[in-house]
C-alpha cells in the first residue's frame, strides 16, 4: 500500500542527501580530476544496481534483458558524460550558480520535447520556457564584469540532463524502471572505467573518506528516491528537487564562501517558478487526455 507522507519523508531525505553529494564533488571535484571522482562514484552506483537487480523479480536475466538497448546505451553514456562535467561546474563555477542553472532542466526538457519525442507544447508552456530562459540568462548576468566562460558548464549539464530525461521517457515505453536503472549503472561504469585511468591521480589518505562519504550519499540518496517513487507520482516529486538548490545555496555560502548575489536569487526564483508551471501544465494535459482516450469495451 503507497503512503504518500512516507512518500515526501524519502523524498526530502534524498533531496537532503543529493545536496551533501554536490558539496563532496566541489570538494574532491577542486583536487582531483572530475572523471577520476565520477569513476569511483560509478563503481559504488553500479555496485548498487546489480544488487538491487539480483533482489529483484527474475534477477540479473530479466533486468538485462532490454528491447531498447541503444537507446538503454546512450542513457548510461549520457549520465556517465553529465556526471563529470556537473563535478567541474561545482569546482570552477561555484555549487550555487550551477545549481540554480541546472533548475532550468524541466524548462530544457519542455523544449526539446517537440524535436524529440514529438510532443506539441501550447502558448503557456512557451510562454513559460521563454520566461524561465531569461531567468537563465540573469542568473548568468553576461553583461556583469564577473562573467565566466566556465558557465558554458552547468549549462551543458542541464542540456545533457535533459536529452537524458528524454530518452528516458522513450525508453520507458518498452523496458521496466528496473532494467533502466540497471544499464545507467552497468553502462556508466564501463565507460568511465575505461577513461578513468587516463585521469588517474593518487587520491591522499586523508581524502578517502570523502571519497567513501561521497559513493555513500550517491546510494543513499537513489535507494530513497526510489522509495519516493514508489509511494509518489512523478508530479508530486518533481517541487522537492528544489529543496537541493536551496539547500546546497546553503552549504556553498557557508562552507565554501560563496556569495548569493541578488540576479542569482531573482533568477533562480524565475526559473523554479517557470518550471514548476510546466511541469504541473504537463501533468494537467496527461490527465485530460487520460481522461479523454477511447477504451476498449
Amino acid at each position: 500500500m503507497k503512503s504518500t507522507p512516507l512518500g515526501y519523508a524519502f523524498a526530502i531525505l534524498a533531496f537532503i542527501i543529493f545536496s551533501v553529494q554536490d558539496a563532496v564533488s566541489k570538494h574532491l571535484g577542486m583536487a582531483y580530476p572530475p572523471v577520476l571522482v565520477a569513476m569511483f562514484r560509478y563503481w559504488a552506483f553500479a555496485a548498487f544496481a546489480i544488487l538491487l537487480a539480483m533482489r529483484a523479480r527474475g534477477g540479473l536475466k530479466a533486468a538485462a534483458a532490454t528491447q531498447r538497448p541503444l537507446l538503454q546505451i546512450a542513457r548510461g553514456m549520457l549520465l556517465a558524460t553529465q556526471i563529470p562535467i556537473a563535478i567541474s561546474a561545482f569546482a570552477l563555477v561555484g555549487l550555487a550558480q550551477s545549481q540554480a542553472i541546472f533548475a532550468s532542466g524541466p524548462l530544457i526538457v519542455a523544449l526539446l520535447s517537440v524535436p524529440i519525442l514529438g510532443e506539441k507544447v501550447g502558448w503557456r508552456r512557451w510562454t513559460a520556457i521563454g520566461v524561465g530562459l531569461c531567468g537563465v540568462l540573469l542568473i548568468l548576468s553576461p553583461s556583469g564584469g564577473d562573467f565566466s566562460p566556465y558557465v558554458i558548464l552547468p549549462i551543458a549539464t542541464a542540456v545533457i540532463g535533459a536529452i537524458y530525461g528524454l530518452l528516458t521517457r522513450l525508453v520507458s515505453r518498452a523496458d521496466g524502471p528496473m532494467t533502466s536503472f540497471f544499464y545507467i549503472g552497468i553502462v556508466g561504469a564501463i565507460a568511465l572505467s575505461i577513461a578513468g585511468p587516463f585521469f588517474w591521480t593518487p587520491l591522499a589518505p586523508s581524502d578517502w573518506k570523502w571519497m567513501i562519504l561521497l559513493c555513500c550519499t550517491g546510494i543513499a540518496g537513489h535507494f530513497l528516491l526510489i522509495k519516493a517513487y514508489d509511494n509518489l507520482h512523478a508530479v508530486a516529486v518533481q517541487p522537492i528537487t528544489y529543496l537541493q538548490l536551496v539547500l546546497a545555496s546553503g552549504i556553498a555560502v557557508v562552507v565554501f564562501g560563496e556569495t548569493l548575489k541578488a540576479n542569482m536569487v531573482i533568477g533562480a526564483v524565475i526559473v523554479v517558478g517557470a518550471g514548476l508551471f510546466t511541469v504541473w501544465r504537463e501533468n494537467v494535459l496527461a490527465r485530460r487526455n487520460s481522461a479523454t482516450a477511447p477504451t476498449d469495451k
